[in-house]
C-alpha cells in the first residue's frame, strides 16, 4: 500500500525547508572556532587591518596588549562636540568625498587618512603638518588609541559630525559603501544606508567636548 503525504503537511514541511535555507550562517571566533553570538568582541590585525569575529576569552587576551599581531578593537564610541575644523581646512586635505577617517597606524609609524569608495578603503595623503594642526585645535586627539580607535569625519550634505569610532565601526561603513554603491552616484539606498549608520552611531555615542585651544 503507497502512503501519499497529505497537501497541509507538505505545506508545513515546505515552510521549514524555507526557514532552514534562510538560517544565518553561524559566526564562529577566528582564534578558537567557538560560536558567537549576535553581540561579540573584535580584534584588529594590525599588519593587514583586518577585523576578526572573536569570543570574549580570546579577545581578553589582547586587551589593552601592544606589540601583538592582534589588538582588541575599543567598543566605545565618542561625539566630539565642539571640534574644530572649518570648511576651508577640510578642503586642504583633497579628500575626493565628504567621509573619512584618520588614525594612528603603529606599523606605519605615522597617522593615516582613509576615505571609503566603491572599491574599498582608500589611502588618502596626509602631511604630519595637517595633522599637527588638527591635535592643536583638538587635544582631545591626543588620546587616540593606535590601530583601534579613528576620527571619523562625517560632511555628507549639512552634516558637520566628528566622532572618536571603533577602527571595526568605521569599516563596516567602508564594507556598506562598497556592497550598496550602484553607477555614478552610489544611488539612493546607498545615501539612505549612510544615514542610518551615522545615526545609529550617534545615538549609542558619548557627547564628550573635543577640548579644543581658544
Amino acid at each position: 500500500m503507497s502512503l501519499k503525504t497529505s497537501e497541509p503537511l507538505d505545506q508545513a514541511f515546505g515552510v521549514l525547508r524555507q526557514f532552514a535555507r534562510a538560517r544565518r550562517p553561524v559566526e564562529r571566533c577566528e582564534l578558537c572556532g567557538l560560536e558567537l553570538g549576535p553581540e561579540h568582541p573584535h580584534l584588529i590585525e594590525v599588519a593587514s587591518r583586518q577585523i576578526a569575529c572573536a569570543c570574549d576569552a580570546c579577545a581578553t587576551l589582547f586587551d589593552g596588549m601592544a606589540g601583538t599581531r592582534y589588538r582588541r578593537v575599543s567598543r566605545a564610541a565618542k561625539l566630539l562636540a565642539n571640534f574644530q575644523m572649518t570648511d576651508a581646512e577640510w578642503d586642504g586635505l583633497f579628500i575626493p568625498i565628504n567621509m573619512a577617517f584618520f588614525f594612528c597606524s603603529s606599523v606605519e609609524g605615522r597617522v593615516l587618512a582613509l576615505y571609503p569608495s566603491p572599491a574599498g578603503a582608500v589611502e588618502s595623503l596626509l602631511t604630519l603638518e595637517a595633522w599637527n594642526a588638527m591635535v592643536e585645535r583638538n587635544v582631545v586627539l591626543e588620546h587616540l588609541r593606535p590601530d583601534v580607535e579613528a576620527l571619523l569625519v562625517n560632511r555628507v550634505g549639512q552634516a558637520r559630525e566628528h566622532f572618536i569610532a571603533p577602527m571595526d565601526e568605521c569599516y563596516r561603513l567602508v564594507g556598506l559603501i562598497r556592497t550598496n554603491w550602484k553607477g555614478l552616484s552610489g544611488g539612493a539606498e546607498v545615501w539612505g544606508e549612510i544615514a542610518r549608520f551615522f545615526n545609529g552611531l550617534k545615538l549609542r555615542a558619548d557627547v564628550v567636548s573635543g577640548e579644543a585651544h581658544a
